[in-house]
């Protein structure tokens, strides 16, 4: 069994680093010129995946806007992840699960077994009833080869208020940057236990060289820049995923144009593995 990790680290070799959300809010579809209902849901997540992925290493539906539809639109996205891993990207589903006992188990079973029909290589997990709730999410992680990001720093405004929060010397988002170093120990050439941690943050002083992949959102179009990245996450930077979508997406419908903007996200983000 091939670990997330390794997987990540041949796919940025031979894709590189840039991570597409397919992420089809209202407002998007109306761009696109389509109405806000199932169908309009199907064309525009399926143009997106022929468009980009086979191109980019990773793609990151995020599970609400299909939600938002009912069983019908929890089919499309079904579609979107085997679709996407057909074409050779890693899928990264956006849901941030985080519950305890059974039901973490379950969101385990629903998005990490390879038998459930929404298995992807990754998940998005909160870690704020405390970092062993997501246990089994950790286990089906090592059971099955997949990969686990956690929210640590993300760029909204109300982020600090739990995060920066300190239980002594430590804040809480370096406590969970000590839990998944140690998840990652040993792990080469890197864990499969990543980090969630935005391109907008500002200034840490947190320690992001965890020997695990960073997914980092609020690139682009809401900010955060190449330059941004490399000041705050130094020799982490190697591991970033800058994540975007509405900059990509807005180029739509059109395949080509829009497989052009992926491409070109890719080359704006290949400085951070220098």
């Amino acid at each position: 069994m091939t670990t997330f990790g390794t997987r990540l680290a041949h796919a940025i070799e031979e894709r590189g680093r840039f991570c597409v959300g397919i992420d089809p809010h209202a407002a998007l579809l109306e761009e696109w010129g389509l109405a806000d209902d199932v169908a309009s849901l199907e064309r525009f997540a399926l143009t997106v995946v022929e468009a980009v992925a086979p191109v980019v290493s990773v793609v990151k539906p995020q599970s609400a806007f299909y939600e938002r539809f009912g069983s019908r639109g929890i089919a499309v996205l079904e579609r979107v992840v085997t679709e996407s891993r057909a074409a050779g990207a890693l899928v990264l589903m956006d849901a941030k699960r985080g519950d305890i006992g059974s039901t973490s188990q379950a969101y385990a079973d629903a998005y990490l077994d390879p038998t459930s029909p929404l298995a992807s290589d990754a998940l998005t997990a909160s870690p704020y009833l405390g970092f062993g709730s997501l246990d089994p999410m950790v286990d089906a992680c090592r059971a099955h080869g997949a990969g686990l990001f956690v929210l640590a720093l993300t760029s909204n405004k109300e982020g600090p208020e739990v995060q920066h929060a300190r239980d002594g010397e430590r804040t809480v988002a370096g406590t969970i940057l000590d839990h998944l170093r140690h998840a990652n120990a040993g792990a080469a050439p890197v864990g499969s236990f990543g980090a969630v941690v935005g391109a907008t943050i500002g200034e840490t002083a947190e320690d992001l060289d965890f020997n695990g992949p960073l997914l980092v959102p609020g690139y682009g179009a809401q900010g955060g820049t190449t330059a941004d990245m490399l000041r705050i996450f130094g020799s982490a930077a190697r591991w970033a995923l800058p994540s975007s979508s509405r900059e990509v997406l807005r180029a739509g419908p059109d395949v080509t144009t829009l497989r052009d903007a992926a491409r070109r996200g890719n080359d704006a983000v290949h400085e951070l593995g220098a």
